[in-house]
């Protein structure tokens, strides 16, 4: 074999084994076992380009997804007792002006003869236990029969078997135009049992 035929069939031989094992994608197989230019080098690995990706690495999303889970529960908490305070706040409020109520009712009751000068104009209409309960709660009925605005204060007692007097409330109505109607109630602090009587004691117009 000529030394020209041995060298075309090493060159041969390369091609083959770089076809069978697809490495012509990743070096260049020499046709001549003599020429420097032929193989090169696989190529270097280089690092992605992070311009090309979105959204953040998994260690920051959770500690975003912590934070943003800590503000929501904060807010929340926020939230509640600000609720909380308002409640209370308006419940305050509430009890304040019931309480003003009940006094100024008080003295017009003190100021009344007898048993006033609004008792046709008030009735009572008592409440099942199982509705309140068991707490003993009457709806105190107030109606405006003049053709003025007008206030009321009542007074309801609650007496027991003996008819003696055991618990007293004073309810009322500010400002009823004429006809106007209001339904306060009489809440007695009493247990249930024994029962009690209710009656409407006195009824001042103002």
């Amino acid at each position: 074999m000529t030394a020209r035929k041995a060298a075309a069939r090493r060159a041969a031989v390369a091609l083959a084994v770089c076809a069978a094992t697809g490495a012509l994608t990743l070096t260049a197989c020499s046709t001549g076992s003599n020429d420097s230019t032929g193989a090169s080098a696989s190529p270097t690995p280089t690092a992605p380009d992070s311009s090309n990706f979105s959204g953040e690495p998994p260690s920051a999303l959770a500690s975003s997804a912590a934070s943003k889970k800590a503000e929501v529960k904060e807010s929340a908490s926020a939230a509640a007792e600000s609720a909380s305070q308002r409640a209370h706040d308006f419940e305050a409020s509430v009890s304040a002006d019931v309480e003003r109520n009940r006094q100024e009712f008080t003295r017009e009751l003190d100021k009344a003869d007898g048993q006033g000068n609004a008792m046709d104009s008030v009735s009572l209409t008592g409440k099942p236990l199982a509705q309140t309960d068991n707490v003993r709660a009457l709806v105190v009925n107030i109606t405006n029969k003049t053709d003025q605005k007008a206030s009321y204060a009542v007074q309801v007692d609650f007496s027991d078997s003996d008819g003696k007097v055991v618990e007293t409330t004073v309810v009322g109505a500010k400002d009823l135009d004429p006809g106007e109607k209001a339904q306060p109630l009489a809440i007695s602090t009493k247990p249930p049992e024994p029962h009690l009587t209710a009656k409407i004691a006195k009824a001042q117009r103002y």
